[in-house]
């Protein structure tokens, strides 16, 4: 991404939220569970089905800057015509230099048509987030010093090679959806923010529609042994009142580390994530988490953000693996290997 973009991003919020000198806001409480009382299935349980989306202008972490969790109405207002103002600048073409034009036949940057971000920052208790990290309260990941840089290091070598598609990311192989998507935790991303949440007896199953992978919570039993690592880890649920309750642990070392464009998440495998699905209304479910793992981070982090129910159907996401690219970027490792192994080392 263009980093003049991203500082128009962070200067938007920074500007809104009164600068870096304004008061950090406390982490909120959830909606009370007494707001609302949750539709039951035929068999009981609380009923979370249907269509929701996280689509939001919010993301994971607050921007530089910004050290408000909750802005007032006004303010939310020029935030958000500051990142729609972002999304529609990072179609133009990239200046060379300030103030330069661009290089000739410059296409711009990733069309924003193909976004689907929404168009308001996220609110919870009718408060518009600055991020969905509640605690700490700088709405920052606290990580301990030296994690981040780590996975920076792995995913730089993973990027850096060329010859092995399982080497490539996951998303580049649709594997998985990028960002974290399909969690846990589960967070919005540049489009395809759909989820559909299905119910048996003893199952809650969630369809993710990036990549349409699908989250198959079990309700009790005990998680499986650590050698054994599935995509998107091992979920078991219960009920506390009206609100679902799930664990994830045996993660995918796979996943350590999701990004998209606007934030970056290393969750090591032996993390805890613990999420909470709570219908606070007709049309919205809370949706909490708490991140644990002692080694990569200096405490328990917590997230709130709102889900709402949106309407059919879900449309397939149609990812094959690699697309057209895989290929392509095998044909130009051999190219390299053959042109290296040529005595003079030149072009063929």
């Amino acid at each position: 991404m263009n980093p003049r973009l991203v500082l128009i991003l962070a200067a938007g919020l920074a500007l809104c939220a009164g600068g870096a000198n304004a008061a950090a806001a406390p982490a909120q409480a959830a909606i009370k569970p007494d707001a609302f009382r949750s539709p039951h299935t035929a068999w009981g349980d609380p009923d979370l089905q249907g269509l929701w989306t996280n689509a939001s202008l919010t993301r994971l972490e607050r921007p530089p800057g910004v050290n408000k969790l909750a802005l007032s109405d006004d303010e939310a207002k020029v935030a958000e015509k500051a990142l729609l103002a972002w999304m529609a600048a990072n179609d133009m073409p990239t200046p060379t230099s300030e103030g330069a034009p661009p290089k000739a036949n410059d296409p711009g940057g990733y069309n924003s048509f193909w976004m689907d971000n929404g168009s308001h920052l996220g609110r919870v208790n009718g408060e518009a987030r600055t991020s969905w990290v509640v605690d700490p309260p700088t709405g920052k990941v606290p990580y301990r010093e030296g994690a981040m840089a780590q996975a920076r290091a792995a995913i730089g070598r993973q990027f850096g090679r060329f010859d092995n598609p399982e080497t490539r990311s996951l998303g580049e192989r649709c594997i998985v959806g990028f960002g974290s998507t399909s969690g846990p935790p589960m967070l919005n991303v540049l489009y395809n923010n759909n989820y559909q949440i299905a119910q048996s007896p003893g199952f809650v199953t969630i369809v993710v529609e990036m990549n349409h992978d699908a989250r198959i919570i079990r309700l009790g039993g005990t998680h499986p042994p650590e050698n054994i690592r599935p995509w998107m880890g091992d979920s078991i649920g219960h009920f506390e009142g009206d609100t679902l309750v799930v664990e994830t642990t045996n993660l995918n070392p796979g996943q350590f580390f999701t990004a998209d464009v606007l934030h970056r998440l290393y969750l090591p495998a032996d993390s805890k994530v613990v999420e909470r699905f709570t219908r606070v209304s007709k049309d919205e479910i809370l949706y909490e988490f708490t991140v644990d793992e002692p080694k990569a981070y200096t405490q328990v982090w917590k997230g709130q953000i709102p889900m709402h129910a949106t309407k059919g159907p879900m449309y397939e996401y149609a990812c094959h693996e690699g697309n057209y690219s895989l290929p392509g970027i095998l044909a130009g490792a051999r190219a390299e290997e053959k042109k290296a192994q040529s005595p003079a080392g030149g072009d063929q």
